[in-house]
């Protein structure tokens, strides 16, 4: 099993140099296990948890690490919520977040032999910033809070002249590509094939007899660009996503061809490590066992995970949702019980000051300049059940404007607006018929019903879920219901995908097609299966 300390970090910029710095630190005087949170068992971590954490380690380069006009760059891959990095007592960054990956060229603050680094780090769970469904007092849908160092931390020596970043945007037939570089050109690698381009703008690169990628054939082009003495190695995929009319009724579209997208809520939580599981290799297990049970997308629901996670469903076919990390108030009255029982209209405009939004929106761009790349990403959900919901009409324009390549839902589950790709519906509780209108309708979340399984439990007496069930059989026979009822009927209609609730149990929530610790699965997997070919033939005769 390869553990965090062995892997490289970012799939897509890949260069031979590479130091992890995860392992032992200390965090407040007590020793810690990196990237893992310290609220988690995989930690190690016996000391106090405070809002302010100050981690510290030592670390000595190794001889010919760097040399002549290198520079090297200390990464990290998220810090919650507030961070400043020092080395050798001198500040080199500053950070606010919780969920992106930043950098610095700490070059300059370097001393021969053992160096110091410091992370002065401060959680608080303020909702200015982006949180998900952490709070301090955990339970039901709510759940244990992550602070501090939450991924992997490394080092990397690079050329003075580097590249600096990498944008792909695919199509059916080629690449446009945009290097950015303080080179004028740069050389890059296709499958051998070698061509020389302008850097710091878009170049399009068509490719001869194009294999495309999907979740049957996920097919994956290797890259290489060299930039002066720089060397990065990457890849890509052909494909596009749209919306297109077939036959009178509008479909989501990958590669032009109507695709039924049959998916999951996925949290990302894990027994281990709460946000990260106990290896990357978690992430392509979570993958392998939903695409058994006949499932080709995952809503990645307001959690931005390592790109080791984006990376295996590339090569996998695993189909992406990634929904905005929310933050702002939650009300369970105003966003969850009148919404339930049909009060879905809410004024758009009602909540947070100025810092908030502006944080937001920020976040928002730099989430899709981070997963651009991503074959796998191809929808973004902007607000979930009207969580610190505002302005959903200008920001959808703002988010496709910038990145058109995928589609939005912008306010999935209720208190719809004028603008988003599809209408997007969350139905608990009950089955009932769906009316697809002049968009494509996506039931966004359903299902939920639970199945305890003794001894594989987070608390003992966790119950949270939407109707509950006690066997293998009564559980796969209320989803077969469901689809029976609320799904197939409408896929000719306009309904273009279904995100059942959810991967796993989480916490108290043990409405998982998997046991929390993943020991589990609690459906009949051949009866899954066989919902996915239904639905294939459905699509397939249009």
């Amino acid at each position: 099993m390869q553990s965090w300390n062995e892997y490289y970090p970012r799939p897509q910029l890949r260069r031979n140099s590479f130091i992890s710095l995860n392992g032992e630190w200390l965090l407040n005087g007590s020793r810690i296990t990196v990237p893992f949170p310290p609220e988690s068992r995989a930690a190690a971590y016996q000391g106090e948890l405070n809002e302010l954490m100050s981690y510290e380690r030592a670390f000595e380069l190794p001889r010919g690490f760097y040399q002549g006009r290198q520079r090297v760059m200390l990464h990290f891959g998220a810090v919650d919520q507030k961070c400043h990095v020092y080395v050798n007592n001198h500040l080199v960054i500053r950070h606010e977040g919780g969920y992106l990956p930043f950098s610095a060229d700490i070059t300059d603050d370097l001393c021969l032999g053992e160096n110091q680094l410091r992370v002065e780090a401060e959680d608080t769970l303020s909702h200015d910033y982006p949180y998900g469904k952490q709070r301090k007092d955990r339970g039901g849908m709510w759940y244990t809070p992550v602070s501090g160092i939450w991924q992997s931390v490394w080092l990397e020596a690079v050329p003075e002249k580097h590249v600096e970043n990498l944008k792909i945007t695919p199509d059916m037939n080629g690449v446009t590509l945009n290097v950015k570089t303080v080179q004028e050109n740069c050389t890059v690698t296709i499958e051998g094939v070698q061509h020389t381009i302008a850097a710091n703008c878009d170049v399009r690169i068509a490719v001869e007899n194009p294999h495309l990628w999907s979740p049957e054939d996920p097919y994956l082009y290797d890259l290489r660009i060299t930039a002066g003495e720089d060397t990065v190695d990457s890849y890509f995929a052909l494909r596009t996503v749209d919306i297109r009319d077939v036959h009178g009724v509008q479909r989501v579209c990958l590669n032009g061809k109507p695709i039924f997208m049959n998916g999951l809520l996925d949290q990302g939580y894990f027994v281990e490590g709460i946000y990260l599981p106990q290896s990357p290799e978690g992430y392509a297990q979570d993958i392998a066992n939903m695409q058994q049970l006949g499932f080709n997308l995952l809503r990645k629901h307001i959690k931005i995970e390592p790109e080791i996670f984006y990376y295996e469903c590339d090569r996998r076919g695993m189909l992406v949702m990634q929904d905005m990390v929310n933050s702002g108030d939650y009300s369970f009255f105003r966003d969850t019980a009148l919404p339930t029982v049909g009060f879905k209209w809410w004024p758009d405009h009602r909540r947070g000051g100025q810092a908030r939004k502006a944080f937001f929106e920020q976040h928002c761009r730099d989430t899709i300049a981070h997963l651009h790349n991503h074959p796998c990403v191809i929808a973004y959900t902007i607000f979930n059940e009207g969580w610190g919901q505002y302005d959903s009409d200008r920001i959808y324009k703002m988010l496709k404007e910038m990145d058109p390549t995928r589609f939005y839902d912008s306010t999935s589950g209720w208190f719809h607006k004028k603008h988003s790709d599809v209408d997007s519906l969350h139905i608990y509780f009950r089955n009932k018929v769906l009316k697809p209108g002049k968009r494509p309708m996506l039931l966004s979340e359903c299902g939920g019903y639970t199945r305890a399984i003794e001894g594989h439990m987070f608390v003992g007496e966790g119950n949270y879920g939407y109707g509950k069930t006690d066997s293998e059989e009564a559980l796969t026979e209320k989803i077969e219901e469901m689809y029976d009822v609320m799904v197939f009927p409408a896929i000719e209609k306009g309904l273009c995908g279904v995100i059942y609730t959810q991967v796993s149990d989480v916490e108290d929530e043990i409405n998982g097609l998997y046991t929390f610790d993943r020991a589990v699965c609690k459906v009949n997997g051949a009866r899954m299966r066989a919902i996915a070919e239904k639905i294939k033939r459905i699509i397939t005769k249009e």
